[in-house]
């Protein structure tokens, strides 16, 4: 639905989902630079009371009507082309305007655009970096695709030239942005309602990197063979990153504390030159710490900086949010719904205090169901008993290709306890008779169930 279309200050540019994390932080940085901006949402939100206080006009509900006197539509792709809005907006000849596209026009206008790419934990490594640069008085704009509790929302407006944002594989939407360093953190076999297989993705990755220009910066996870293979073949200079493996930036002597908080030294091509300590649990968040760390490095921060910037930063929402207690039992949710994702969020619970280890886990895709079957029944062995209800249909047309009873089999092929109970009223009542004080439970997955999980503090 897309059309060329070139933006100038003073344009009125109409929001079709304005109250979306990514849309709102667009709507606000358009604003901040010029154009008049509406929008519209099906429901009032938080997002939507602070883009009012703004001086932004937000519709609830869509009408034809709300376009009038716009320059262009800017939607995202959950709008569908009967949205009234958009219909009306078509038969006008009013431009329309995808998301990512919009971000990919942004990022034009400014010197540094930082490209956090991967399919996983691009959200919390862009804020890490984001926060870093705000220590540093780098005053960027930074744009992620979560909550976080330092920005507004996901994003923050700047003045400066600098640029941060999450670059998003799905749908190639990353290919429009204007990168001058990128991250790729890992590559995986993620979004598979758009690739045919992860080779596929691999191949939209190396495009990214092509992306840059001459004097661009790749800063890549070696941890990872597919970034690694992306190494030889850059037109850029590398920077790397690792765990385990060799790179320019490691994490030396890892420790956690009570609760799953790690501390490590960073080697600085061999040479230790920080202590660092984490106020967010979880091995994978080292990994993400010091891709924010090789970044922040290339802009010329100080490590005294870095170091503060990460003992204050704090998890995105809904990445291992605490939701509450019940009978001596606590209960978290994590956006996590890849089978890595999923690995690594209970690898870090294992770390927290607790007697046993529950894990409710909601699919949020059959075709993600299909396709990652047998990693997913690899992915529990951390978890002591697997709970899983209904699949999520989310983008989904449930097809009867799969149910939820075929992943409650393959977790069980592995040696993981597992129940099937259908509804979270269910998964409640069985968690009420079955827990006992100091147990954890850790809900996952990316639809609505940390909305529906909340049912088990009741």
């Amino acid at each position: 639905m897309s059309s060329s279309f070139t933006l100038k200050k003073g344009q009125h540019l109409h929001f079709i989902g304005i109250g979306g994390c990514s849309m709102n932080g667009l709507a606000m940085i358009m604003h901040h630079q010029g154009y008049t901006i509406t929008g519209s949402d099906r429901v009032a939100s938080a997002f939507t009371d602070h883009l009012e206080s703004l001086g932004i006009k937000v519709y609830i509900g869509h009408e034809a009507s709300q376009i009038e006197g716009a320059d262009a539509i800017v939607y995202s792709a959950a709008i569908k082309p009967t949205n009234p809005e958009m219909t009306a907006a078509l038969a006008k000849g009013i431009p329309t305007i995808e998301r990512s596209v919009l971000l990919g026009m942004i990022s034009g206008h400014f010197k540094e655009v930082i490209g956090i790419a991967g399919c996983h934990g691009k959200t919390t490594i862009t804020s890490m970096l984001g926060l870093i640069l705000l220590k540093a008085q780098k005053d960027p704009t930074v744009h992620v695709g979560g909550e976080v509790e330092f920005l507004t929302g996901g994003t923050r407006v700047g003045h400066s030239g600098l640029f941060v944002t999450e670059a998003c594989e799905y749908v190639r939407s990353f290919l429009t942005l204007h990168p001058t360093i990128e991250v790729i953190n890992n590559i995986d076999d993620d979004h598979l309602d758009c690739y045919k297989d992860i080779e596929e993705i691999a191949s939209v990755f190396d495009e990214f990197i092509h992306l840059m220009p001459k004097t661009g910066v790749f800063v890549a996870n070696i941890e990872d063979w597919r970034v690694a293979e992306l190494v030889k073949t850059c037109p850029v200079r590398t920077v790397t990153y690792a765990l385990d493996e060799k790179a320019d930036y490691q994490a030396q002597h890892i420790e956690y504390d009570g609760y799953g908080h790690p501390s490590f030294t960073v080697l600085d091509h061999g040479k230790p030159v920080q202590k660092i300590q984490l106020g967010v649990p979880g091995r994978h968040n080292v990994q993400n710490a010091l891709a924010a760390i090789a970044v922040a490095r290339q802009l010329g921060v100080p490590y005294d900086c870095i170091a503060d910037a990460l003992a204050e930063y704090r998890l995105v929402a809904r990445r291992f949010e605490f939701f509450g207690e019940k009978d001596g039992v606590k209960l978290f949710h994590d956006y996590a719904h890849h089978p890595s994702e999923i690995r690594a969020c209970l690898q870090a619970a294992k770390q927290t205090p607790h007697k046993k280890l529950w894990c409710i886990f909601q699919c949020n895709s059959y075709t993600r169901a299909k396709t990652l079957m047998e990693k997913y029944g690899k992915c529990f062995e951390d978890a002591d008993e697997v709970l899983v209800p209904d699949i999520y249909p989310g983008r989904d047309i449930d097809t009867g290709i799969v149910h939820a009873r075929d992943l409650v089999a393959e977790i069980a092929k592995n040696g993981t306890k597992v129940e099937y109970l259908p509804t979270f009223e269910e998964i409640r009542d069985y968690l009420h008779a079955h827990w006992q004080s100091g147990d954890l439970v850790v809900a996952v997955g990316s639809g609505d169930v940390f909305k529906k999980v909340r049912i088990v503090l009741e």
